[in-house]
């Protein structure tokens, strides 16, 4: 059986991440989403094992201190610890499944120096765009909103380390694009074999 991909995916916070993979992974049976530990509380609809592994900070930092490292990567972001599970994402490869990984930025140089990924960033059609979507969400109050939009600045500036570009200016279209991209390396890693025996006249 061929080892899976690992599917690493960043995007700004309010770019349209989560709904464009939940579509994509609905239509593929062999796509595995890597659930990740994050210190951070529940938001409202949220479960524990589903969305995240909610954990205390101090049980984080006993998974991030174990030798090997539990976590294949972790980062620290707007004051909150989150880390992808070393152990679970071997697993998942080795039955053959391709991995999503849901990460920032930080978390994406980390798994590059350890593995293979194949890297998509998803960016917003502009700043002026996130801002609306943000403001939308409801979620974050206005010192939050400040903070995400700086980190969003950062973050599509590190846009160029990743292998692909996909800007979620119509959601249809952003996610026939994941779609192509995972076919794509779905072709890359395991091309079809083809019968080079001529055939008998």
């Amino acid at each position: 059986m061929a080892e899976g991909i690992l599917l690493v995916i960043s995007a700004p916070s309010g770019c349209g991440k989560t709904t464009i993979l939940k579509k994509v992974m609905a239509a593929n049976s062999g796509l595995a989403f890597s659930v990740s530990h994050t210190t951070r509380q529940p938001r409202q609809g949220e479960a524990d094992g589903t969305d995240y592994h909610f954990v205390t900070k101090e049980q984080f930092i006993a998974l991030r201190d174990q030798q090997p490292s539990g976590f294949l990567e972790w980062a620290e972001v707007h004051g909150n610890f989150y880390g992808t599970s070393r152990q679970e994402v071997e697993a998942l490869l080795a039955a053959g499944k391709d991995v999503v990984l849901d990460i920032d930025i930080q978390g994406a140089d980390q798994v590059r120096t350890n593995a293979d990924p194949v890297t998509v960033f998803i960016s917003p059609p502009t700043l002026a765009e996130l801002e609306r979507r943000l403001r939308g969400r409801g979620t974050e109050s206005s010192e939050d909103l400040a903070v995400r939009l700086a980190n969003a600045k950062k973050e599509m500036a590190a846009a160029e380390k990743y292998q692909y570009l996909l800007v979620n200016d119509e959601l249809d279209q952003a996610v026939r694009d994941l779609q192509a991209i995972l076919t794509t390396e779905r072709r890359r890693r395991n091309p079809v074999q083809v019968n080079r025996t001529v055939p008998r006249l």
